[in-house]
């Protein structure tokens, strides 16, 4: 493609945040397009705002004090001359109104028009238009106004499993399967809950659930002068929560005439409401049938996975968007889209899979991505940075292509296993475990899959060399610490000789080591490391007197945060990096915290039957289900906190008296008390 002329767009504000506003800003500066970063206070630091040719501030961290305002971020754009606005994903990507400000300002909106956006925004609206037009959809029961009753009744002509979904919105956000008519009434508050939280609606439909799933979708694109041409599917059926997690292209499930079919039924999706740009049309394909498939929603914006479709076209997409927005047919028909290879996605997410994928966050201590043939990363990552849990959890994306599936597969593997964030819980290890699996390696694939498997994948233990590799490391820290501050003792001041000048912890009639109380996970070590000649020792394990035959001899020589580090003879070259309180190392591929042991203060801990309710995350409580006083038994609720656009119901452990320690709209931290229960017998002796 040749480079875009700068006459129609010249400078393009985004709308949008993280990896996904690095991504657009390598595609404007590949052409000469100028860009326009906005910024919350909590990203004032970001990537993004460092790589765009100008920043503006828009407001303090909350989304809806800065991101998801329309007159600061046009505002933004009037004050730096921008020509167009690229919403990137999610906030304002699908936000009718926006759409329409941008046009009323005479800003070029890279994206349809309001008038599409409206009527795919709408889930009920979507399904009434596409069935106009002939395109499967799933049954069940949509029309505007649906009343909780109303919902609770029509599950059972529906038939159960029944899936309640939002009207408006996207990304699994307020999405219930319920296979129990017991739990409609719960479900669908909630849905109801999430859904006016998330998207500002609180409309409610219901589709029956399809038994193993397949979630494809298909890439369109459409100009102003009529054309629209698909460019083939993508395979999103492996996710957490209704969250996509590992996404390629193509679908390992259809063949050549199915492939043509569905592309067919997308193209035909937008042509429906005219649409104009880049935009995806996703459907449900029955595992057991996948001759057949029902529309589910369009998502009128880019998506997450477009790298995928990218690897194996050839095409830029946000290119394409630049050039339908400024007006040009599209460079390509139907016949001359080519699907070459295959190519696999993984979502980066700040999250501990093993707590049930709670969303974590934090300080990033050191991130190290990897590279390679067919290895792309988009990324906003970077040492130093701090992760909130104000916005998505999604961190990055990993891409790995190659001639098929497998290579790709392969080639993404290996990919995880050279990544390493530190600082907090990532699911780096689950997705590398993941792509192991058997279902995985053959293409069997259903939107239940994680949910099924989860418990057999075999996440490692900390070995003890892992430990041993902390201690050696700490302890040549402390050494160059101490070395700084004898050599910087102060001018007039004789610096330290003999034994007074050594940090090894030298002493009369043999020398003692360091020790290091350190713990990992659930392990807890005592590491000694002795310095002269070094060796380590974890646990209980001897140091023979002959220090040359030792197998626990050591070295250890660190630069530029990767250690080199040799145990008995064996060597390891790892990435690393030291904390406030220990030391994170990569350990084939997993990310190790081996913390230095201190005595707990602050937070009560959590425990099966404890008094004290504690918040598993950082969050804001945005609902308190009982009064301050009100008797509770154990198992009911108490209060949601919402963190990265996920809400977690906090449930009493015991029965009594409820004393609570917040209130809606307050900030918790991770094991911040939310409240405590006076137990039962407590309650009942006072009485007495």
């Amino acid at each position: 493609m040749t480079a875009m002329p700068s006459r129609t767009i010249s400078k393009v504000l985004i709308a949008n945040r993280g990896e996904i506003a690095v991504r657009i800003i390598r595609t404007l500066r590949s052409l000469g397009i100028r860009s326009v970063a906005v910024y919350s206070d909590a990203d004032a630091g970001a990537l993004h705002v460092r790589l765009a040719d100008e920043a503006v501030r828009l407001g303090p961290a909350p989304a809806a004090e800065s991101y998801l305002s329309i007159e600061r971020v046009l505002d933004a754009a009037r004050r730096t001359g921008a020509d167009a606005i690229h919403p990137g994903f999610g906030f304002l990507a699908e936000n009718a109104a926006f759409a329409r400000a941008c046009a009323d300002a005479g800003i070029v909106f890279i994206g349809p028009g309001a008038e599409a956006i409206e009527v795919m925004g709408d889930k009920i609206s979507a399904k009434r238009t596409v069935e106009a037009r002939g395109v499967p959809t799933v049954p069940g029961l949509a029309r505007p106004g649906l009343t909780d009753d109303e919902l609770i009744a029509g599950a059972a002509d529906v038939g159960l499993p029944v899936l309640i979904k939002p009207s408006a919105g996207g990304g699994g956000k307020g999405m219930h399967v319920v296979e129990d008519a017991s739990g409609l009434p719960a479900a669908v508050a909630a849905a109801r809950r999430e859904a006016a939280a998330s998207f500002g609606d609180d409309t409610l439909f219901l589709e029956r659930y399809v038994t193993t799933p397949r979630h494809i979708e298909v890439q369109i694109l459409a100009d102003a002068h009529g054309a629209v041409v698909h460019l083939g599917e993508r395979e999103c059926s492996l996710q957490r929560r209704h969250q996509k997690v590992v996404e390629e292209a193509p679908s390992p499930l259809l063949d050549a005439a199915t492939r043509a079919r569905i592309g067919a039924a997308a193209c035909e999706t937008a042509r429906s409401v005219g649409y104009v740009g880049a935009g995806t049309v996703e459907f449900i394909v029955p595992g057991d049938s996948p001759d057949e498939f029902f529309f589910m929603e369009m998502n009128t914006r880019l998506q997450v996975e477009h790298p995928v479709t990218e690897l194996v076209t050839g095409l830029d997409l946000v290119e394409l968007q630049l050039r339908i927005a400024a007006g040009e047919p599209l460079p390509l028909t139907q016949d001359e889209v080519t699907l070459d290879g295959h190519a696999i996605e993984v979502r980066v997410y700040a999250e501990d899979p093993r707590a049930g994928f709670l969303p974590t966050g934090g300080h990033v201590e050191r991130v190290v991505h990897p590279a390679g043939v067919g290895i792309r990363v988009d990324t906003s990552l970077e040492d130093g940075l701090d992760v909130s849990t104000d916005y998505d959890p999604m961190l990055a994306k990993i891409i790995a292509s190659g001639p098929d599936r497998e290579e790709a597969r392969r080639r993404l593997v290996a990919a995880l296993a050279d990544t390493a964030i530190f600082g907090f819980e990532t699911n780096l290890t689950f997705l590398r475990l993941l792509l192991e699996r058997p279902e995985m390696i053959a293409g069997d694939l259903d939107t239940g899959l994680i949910a099924r498997v989860f418990d057999e994948l075999a996440f490692p233990a900390v070995a003890p060399r892992a430990f041993a590799e902390a201690a050696l490391i700490l302890h040549a820290r402390d050494a160059a610490d101490a070395a700084r501050a004898a050599a910087g003792s102060g001018a007039g001041r004789t610096a330290p000789t003999g034994p007074w000048a050594r940090v090894d912890g030298w002493r009369l009639g043999g020398a003692a080591p360091s020790v290091f109380d350190l713990e990992a996970g659930a392990d807890v070590e005592r590491v000694r490391v002795w310095a002269s000649p070094l060796r380590v020792a974890v646990g209980d394990a001897d140091v023979t007197a002959d220090a040359a035959a030792d197998s626990t001899v050591a070295s250890v020589a660190v630069e530029a945060g990767r250690a080199t580090v040799s145990i008995g003879g064996v060597a390891r070259s790892f990435p690393f990096a030291v904390g406030t309180d220990g030391v994170w190392l990569s350990d084939g591929g997993e990310a190790v915290h081996v913390r230095e042991r201190r005595e707990s203060y602050g937070a009560v801990a959590a425990s099966d039957a404890s008094p004290t309710l504690v918040s598993p995350l950082p969050g804001t409580v945005v609902m308190v289900s009982v009064a301050d006083g009100d008797r509770v038994d154990a198992g009911d609720a108490v209060a949601v906190v919402e963190a990265m656009k996920m809400e977690h119901v906090l449930r009493a452990t015991v029965a009594g008296t409820v004393r609570l320690g917040v209130a809606v709209g307050d900030q918790v931290t991770r094991s911040g008390i939310v409240a405590t229960i006076e137990a039962t017998e407590a309650v009942d002796s006072d009485d007495a």
